[in-house]
């Protein structure tokens, strides 16, 4: 079965499609969902929904389009939903978060070097968690989903000007919080 395939088959009311979409996009939807709001949890979850979304709009899906963009842009819609929804910043999940970055740790030549990347590292991701949720949207769409800023004012319904601006002022303030954080 491929993507095509399987679509056709939610459309057609068979749920077996679906798992074919999960197995191709749900690893990269909670690595999504999780750099917006830093709950490895809380992405799975957002992720789960976001198939059962997918599900129930899927007779309004294009099928001359790729699946993945318009999937993706449920994720994160759903992700800023949540986090708009919370009254304080989601925390970073300290056991997630050491597992991933000791892979890249164990690479760096000498122990100098080990503790310049912990420290860059760490200031970077306080420097993400200042930003609002909707500000870590942009940047996770534009540097880890690698979309144009055309993509991304289709995804969201507006003008590539107001995508332009909401990139700007997310990278304006992450570069002040990093430059700050280095003082």
């Amino acid at each position: 079965m491929d993507e095509r395939q399987a679509i056709q088959r939610l459309k057609d009311g068979d749920i077996g499609g679906l798992e074919f979409l999960v197995m191709h996009h749900q690893a990269k939807a909670v690595r999504v969902a999780y750099l917006i709001t830093r709950d490895f949890g809380l992405a799975e979850d957002i992720v789960v929904e976001s198939f059962l979304q997918a599900y129930r709009s899927i007779h309004g899906f294009d099928m001359n389009r790729r699946f993945e963009p318009w999937f993706m842009r449920i994720v994160v819609n759903a992700s800023l939903k949540i986090m708009q929804g919370l009254s304080r910043q989601v925390g970073i999940n300290e056991e997630v978060e050491e597992s991933l970055w000791t892979e890249f740790a164990a690479r760096v030549n000498s122990i100098e070097e080990q503790v310049e990347f912990i420290e860059v590292q760490n200031q970077f991701w306080e420097a993400m968690e200042k930003l609002s949720p909707r500000q870590r949207a942009v940047i996770v769409q534009r540097y880890f989903l690698e979309m144009s800023e055309a993509e991304m004012a289709r995804n969201a319904g507006t003008s590539i000007g107001t995508v332009k601006w909401l990139l700007n002022a997310a990278r304006t303030r992450l570069r002040g919080l990093l430059e700050r954080s280095e003082r």
